[in-house]
């Protein structure tokens, strides 16, 4: 069962809030508004995760003028955030991008809330050759790898056997809400729910890049969960382990629990996929 110390909250471990550094929020009010936006959708604790060049960290300098601005915007994002929404957990690590096959990943401010996973992902959503083997690698650092939005990556007919790869070699995989109706197009999207077939996720994330144009897509891929049986009913083990459970053990340092594969038979897989024949 679910633990219930952690099931009070969405945890978020994947987001752009912090102003004007990536591609995500520009400014403040862009955080604020984001913010509120996830609030409505019942996240209360959020780990901002901006870019980040795995290379810079083999460059003391300039890792650190970097680490620096990132600082500086966050601390006004997060003071606004303090005003307007006291009881958020609002905190920043960063979306590493393996661009470097031997990138330095113990720092701890790297870490989502200093305690040992970093959030990773392959640059400008091109894999490498060697993936596997650069995991590994940096697993041998002694951190956790949450790898972000697995199912985004274009990986041919051998997609699953690259994905078991990278299970294999000790990464953890965080899914987009989005990508669960669509919004990365059709093959994220059956990529996703074979995941989840698989039970190969271990947390879901809106990866939101805090624009008003932007959704976050948590309350359309709820449905899909609520639907799973062909008719609504109560929230699945399944999702409160995506969504507060293991995004909150991982914050917290610790292994996620295994969820059990979701839509298989009739259930959510079938409804979902029924869409595609």
């Amino acid at each position: 069962m679910t633990d219930p110390t952690r099931d009070h909250v969405v945890v978020d471990l994947h987001s752009h809030l912090v102003p004007g550094v990536d591609d995500g929020a520009r400014t403040v009010d862009d955080v604020v508004d984001g913010v509120s936006r996830m609030v409505d959708r019942d996240i209360g604790h959020i780990v901002t995760t901006p870019h980040l060049d795995g290379s810079l960290t083999l460059m003391s300098d300039r890792f650190e003028a970097r680490m620096a601005e990132m600082d500086r915007a966050f601390a006004r994002a997060q003071a606004a955030v303090r005003e307007a929404f006291p009881r958020m957990t609002f905190s920043r690590a960063n979306e590493v991008a393996l661009d470097h096959p031997e990138p330095d990943l113990t720092d701890p401010r790297l870490q989502l809330d200093r305690r040992g996973y970093v959030l990773v992902e392959w640059p400008r959503l091109r894999v490498p050759p060697e993936s596997a083997r650069v995991l590994d690698r940096v697993r041998g650092q002694g951190v956790g790898l949450l790898l972000a939005h697995p199912e985004r990556y274009r990986l041919g007919d051998r997609a699953m056997e690259r994905l078991a790869q990278w299970r294999e070699a000790g990464a953890f995989f965080q899914v987009n809400y989005g990508s669960l109706v669509g919004a990365y197009g059709a093959e994220a999207r059956r990529t996703a729910l074979e995941l989840l077939a698989r039970g190969w996720v271990e947390c879901l994330a809106t990866d939101f890049h805090g624009r008003a144009s932007l959704r976050l897509f948590i309350s359309e891929a709820r449905d899909h969960f609520r639907t799973a049986d062909g008719e609504p009913g109560p929230e699945t083990e399944a999702w409160h382990l995506l969504t507060r459970s293991n995004p909150g053990r991982i914050v917290a340092g610790e292994a996620p629990v295994p969820v059990h594969p979701v839509g298989r038979g009739e259930s959510l897989w079938g409804r979902l996929t029924s869409l595609f024949r």
